[in-house]
C-alpha cells in the first residue's frame, strides 16, 4: 500500500531504502529491548507498506486547541458532534478486518456513536437521539476508512494527511523509541521549518514490528502541551468477532437513507450546467505543504445554522450566525452555531475563528479561507487577484 507522500523522498533512495530493509530484517526487538536502528526513509516506508488489516483496539483522544466548551443544550446533537471532537477528551472502540469491515465507536457520556462498514452496507447511528443513517455502497466502492463526520479519526488515518503535507520545508527525524498499547514503537519526528504555520511539530508512533501508525501527537507554536493526540492504548492484531460489524437499528430508531452517486455512471453524462455550479464552488489551495491555505468561493459551504436550497446552495434569506448584527449576535443559542459565535472575533473584512492549529477567516463577501496558518496569511490569500 502505497502514499503519495512518498513523493517526498527521492526516487534513487526507495530502492536503496527497502534493500536495506531487507537485509536487516524486520524481526521486532523483544519485551524491553531497543527497536533495530532505522533511518526516517525506512520509518516512512514502514509506515507506507505496513498490511495490518485487522485489528480491534481503543483510542484515546484528546484536544487542547483553544475552543470554548460546547452549550450545554447543544451537546450531543448531530450538528455538533463533529465540534464536540474538537474539545475535551473522547474515547472511541475500533475494529477492521480486512478493506470491507470496519467500526468505530465513540463512547460518549451515557451515548454512543458508530460508524459501521459491512460490506457494502454503511450505517451512522447516534444513541442520543436514537438516529441512523444508511448508505448501500457500489459494488465498485473501495477499501479505504474514512471517518465519519462525529467519530474519531484514527491513528492511520491523521498519519496520512500529515505526512501529505511533507515537503522541503519539514525536518524528518526519528527519536528515542516509545511503547504505545504496550507495543514499542518509532518515534518519527516531522518538523516545519517555515514560520508561515502554526503546527510547531509531528510525532507519529510507528510500531515497531507491522508499521501500523499506533499514536499521533501534534503540537502548536508557543503552547507546551499538546493541542492534539489519539492513541491506541489497547490493541490487537488479529481479527475481531464478525459479528461486531453487523448492525441493525434500534427499535424506534428514525432511519434516513443516504443516496450514494453512481460515478460510473455520471462519467458517461454529458457535463449539465448544475455540474458546473457545482465545479464553480469547490475549494481552491494556495501555497504548499503545512502553510496551504484552502478557500471555499462565496455560498459553497452553509455555515451552522445558515439553511440550504434545493440545489444545495446557502439560504441566502437565513441569518448568517457569524456576523454580527444577525440573529444570536451574543451566542445565547444552542449548537455549532453558538459554539463558532463564541470563539468568532471581528477582524478587518469578516470574523475569525481561530484555534492554535487552525485559523477559519469568514469574509464579508461570503468567502471562507481556512489553514494551519496565521491571520496575516489567510488574508494575504483572500486580496482579491
Amino acid at each position: 500500500m502505497t502514499r503519495k507522500w512518498l513523493r517526498w523522498m527521492p526516487a534513487a533512495v526507495v530502492p536503496a531504502v527497502i534493500a536495506a530493509g531487507v537485509l536487516s530484517g524486520s524481526l521486532p526487538a523483544s519485551a524491553g529491548d531497543p527497536l533495530p536502528e532505522k533511518t526516517p526513509q525506512q520509518v516512512l516506508l514502514m509506515v507506507a507498506q505496513h498490511g495490518e488489516k485487522s485489528l480491534s483496539g481503543t483510542l484515546e483522544q484528546t484536544s487542547e486547541m483553544g475552543l470554548p466548551a460546547l452549550p450545554k443544550a447543544g451537546a450531543g446533537s448531530p450538528e455538533t458532534a463533529w465540534l464536540e471532537l474538537l474539545t475535551g477528551p473522547h474515547t472511541a472502540r475500533v475494529y477492521r478486518d480486512g478493506p470491507e469491515k470496519a467500526r468505530v465507536q465513540v463512547m460518549d457520556r451515557m451515548a454512543e456513536r458508530n460508524a459501521v462498514r459491512n460490506g457494502d452496507e454503511l450505517w451512522f447511528y447516534n444513541s442520543k437521539d436514537n438516529t441512523a443513517a444508511h448508505a448501500q455502497l457500489p459494488a465498485d466502492a473501495d477499501g479505504r476508512h474514512e471517518s465519519h463526520p462525529g467519530t474519531v479519526a484514527t491513528p492511520e488515518e491523521l498519519a496520512d494527511k500529515l505526512l501529505a503535507k511533507l515537503d522541503a520545508s519539514t525536518d524528518v527525524t526519528v527519536g528515542a523509541d516509545v511503547q504505545v498499547a504496550g507495543r514499542a514503537a518509532y518515534n518519527l519526528q516531522l518538523t516545519p521549518t517555515s514560520e508561515a504555520t502554526l503546527v510547531e511539530s509531528v510525532a507519529i508512533a510507528v510500531d515497531g514490528d507491522s508499521g501500523l501508525p499506533l499514536g499521533v501527537e501534534v503540537k502548536a507554536r508557543g503552547q507546551a502541551e499538546p493541542a492534539f493526540s489519539v492513541a491506541y492504548t489497547s490493541l490487537t492484531l488479529e481479527a475481531p468477532d464478525a459479528a461486531i460489524f453487523n448492525f441493525t437499528p434500534p427499535p424506534g430508531a428514525a432511519v434516513e437513507e443516504i443516496p450514494v452517486p453512481d460515478h460510473k455512471a455520471a462519467a458517461a453524462v454529458p457535463p449539465s450546467d448544475a455540474d458546473a455550479a457545482k465545479a464553480a464552488k469547490r475549494p481552491t489551495v494556495t501555497g504548499t505543504g503545512w502553510a496551504s491555505v484552502l478557500e471555499f468561493p462565496a455560498g459553497a459551504v452553509a455555515l451552522p445554522g445558515q439553511a440550504q436550497l434545493q440545489d444545495g446552495t446557502p439560504d441566502p434569506a437565513t441569518a448568517n450566525p457569524l456576523r454580527p448584527g444577525t440573529s444570536d449576535p451574543e451566542g445565547t443559542g444552542s449548537g455549532a452555531a453558538a459554539l463558532l459565535e463564541q470563539a468568532a472575533v471581528a477582524v478587518p473584512g469578516g470574523r475569525l475563528v481561530s484555534t492554535s492549529l487552525l485559523n477559519v477567516l469568514i469574509l464579508d463577501d461570503g468567502r471562507i479561507l481556512a489553514g494551519s496558518v496565521p491571520l496575516e496569511r489567510l488574508q494575504a490569500a483572500a486580496t482579491p487577484r
